[in-house]
């Protein structure tokens, strides 16, 4: 293929069809969208089943059992999309897998359009998983493909945690023509590996404490991670904060530099290395001080005497995303100069714009929905609970049609919460289509069950509109270009009992 300028996300998408990838499943969510989008444009021979499934629960037990079959497998979601696919994943690296399954999660610093900052890295530590972060575009395409070489090498689920910059960033990436050849060696039947009880559970949890010390070990030596340069000063880094601060700090010597590719399990043995001859460290990372923890772990534990500044002392900012200006007066003021950056001249100043909130499209029919409930409900007391969707955005004047958003299908529960708790108020759950086959069904079965008094909303735009109209299904189509049936929401709301 040659050189190419690619976004992050399709550099991903390149690297793990390369890999040998051979089932993809997700479930559509900004910053991690295009990856599963550009697997299945790439996929012309139909050679990788590709799927938006329902939610990201389903996408992680359809990569589960393809990886127990021995394909190489890759689920994506976006942060907050782990939240709903946690229980099948803290389960699964008990059990292990036989094929390389990596779960990119693309974490979303700002946010930028999320509703939390919450850092992948944490999750990894707390499911006892790898987790791999990519710097860059071009790092990322190579790194996924080591993803899945250290999933089958340990038999266990590993995280993939670009970031939003990453994700988004474009750079010219040579693109290499081979494909690696992984055929699905099939499925063993062994109750004993595949059939999680509480006996196997604890067998399984000592061994997977004594692999993530090996693990550590092994990535003492993995490329990605390194140590560069001396001094009595270092910075330890990951992420796209790395590049910042290589923009920064540039070839300089006299600063050393900790480039972390794998926070968890954390390179102790070159960590220790890069505590050697040290007496100040700066920990720069997106979201959490994940990194500052541990180095300051392993300074106490061997007994040294480094001061660690970051978020912890209030030297970076512990919320939202680093930039390279960010950096630089981080790295100025650990210094103690000021610093002439790779950055070329500042541009003239520019009036500052005013403020452009996201609305309603033009001629969206969300509106007429919602200025049609707005007039018939005029002087009464209502609640009205909104979703994860377009129809957020019902939330600015004049409808001013959004009371509570707390997560996807949260609209439809809470309804309810507010009919039992205000039983004098109308409650109303406004929920979209791609929402109510994602997480939204158990919440009507939920109110019918429990007889609440709500009335749900189902707003149909027969898309997925918000990530960018994928397919789901209600659409009768799949990612494969197939046809398939199409499922009609009103007729799972009759047949759930929903009366109009």
């Amino acid at each position: 293929m040659g050189e190419q300028l690619v976004m992050g996300n399709e550099a991903i998408a390149l690297g793990a069809i390369r890999a040998g990838v051979r089932i993809v499943a997700g479930y559509p969510g900004t910053p991690s969208t295009e990856v599963l989008e550009t697997i299945a444009k790439n996929n012309k021979d139909g050679s990788i089943h590709v799927e938006w499934s329902t939610n990201e629960k389903a996408a992680m037990e359809v990569g589960a059992a393809a990886a127990y079959a021995g394909a190489r497998t890759l689920v994506t979601m976006k942060q907050v999309g782990l939240n709903v696919a946690a229980d099948p994943l803290m389960s699964l690296n008990y059990v292990g897998v036989k094929g390389g399954m990596v779960v990119l999660v693309a974490d979303d610093p700002g946010p930028i359009s999320s509703q939390t900052e919450q850092d992948t890295r944490h999750f990894a530590k707390f499911a006892k998983m790898m987790v791999f972060d990519p710097s860059s575009p071009k790092e990322a395409y190579e790194m996924i493909s080591d993803a899945f070489d250290y999933s089958e090498k340990y038999g266990e689920p590993v995280f993939f945690r670009p970031t939003t910059r990453v994700c988004h960033g474009y750079q010219t990436i040579e693109i290499k023509n081979e494909r690696r050849n992984c055929p699905i060696a099939g499925f063993e039947k062994d109750s004993d590996r595949w059939v999680i009880f509480p006996k196997l559970s604890y067998a399984n949890h000592i061994k997977l404490e004594e692999k993530l010390v090996a693990i550590g070990k092994d990535f003492d030596s993995y490329r990605f991670n390194k140590v560069s340069g001396s001094g009595k000063k270092g910075i330890i880094c990951s992420g796209v904060s790395y590049e910042y601060v290589m923009e920064v700090v540039g070839d300089r010597e006299d600063v050393k530099i900790f480039k972390v590719a794998t926070a968890n399990p954390f390179p102790e043995e070159l960590a220790r290395d890069f505590l050697e001859g040290l007496d100040e460290v700066l920990a720069v990372e997106e979201l959490d001080p994940v990194l500052e923890r541990e180095i300051t772990y392993i300074i106490g534990k061997n007994g040294k005497k480094i001061k660690v500044f970051g978020k912890l002392t209030g030297t970076t900012t512990n919320a939202g995303e680093n930039s390279a200006d960010k950096v630089c007066a981080s790295i100025e003021a650990f210094l103690g100069e000021k610093l002439e950056t790779k950055k070329s001249a500042k541009p003239t100043a520019k009036p500052e714009l005013p403020p452009r909130p996201p609305v309603l499209c033009p001629g969206c029919p969300h509106r007429g929905a919602f200025y049609a409930v707005k007039k018939a409900m005029k002087g009464k007391k209502t609640r009205y609970c909104g979703d994860i969707g377009c129809y957020t955005l019902g939330n600015a004047m004049p409808l001013d049609m959004v009371d509570t958003c707390l997560c996807m299908g949260a609209g439809l529960n809470m309804a309810q919460g507010f009919c039992h708790a205000e039983p004098d108020v109308y409650s109303f759950g406004f929920i979209g289509d791609s929402t109510f086959f994602a997480s939204g069904i158990t919440g009507v079965v939920n109110a019918v069950y429990n007889k609440a008094n709500i009335t749900i909303c189902l707003l149909d735009n027969s898309t997925t509109a918000m990530t960018g109209h994928q397919p789901h299904p209600g659409t009768g189509r799949t990612m494969m270009g197939s046809v398939a049936e199409g499922i009609d929401p009103e007729q799972v709301l009759k047949g759930l009992g929903v009366k109009t």
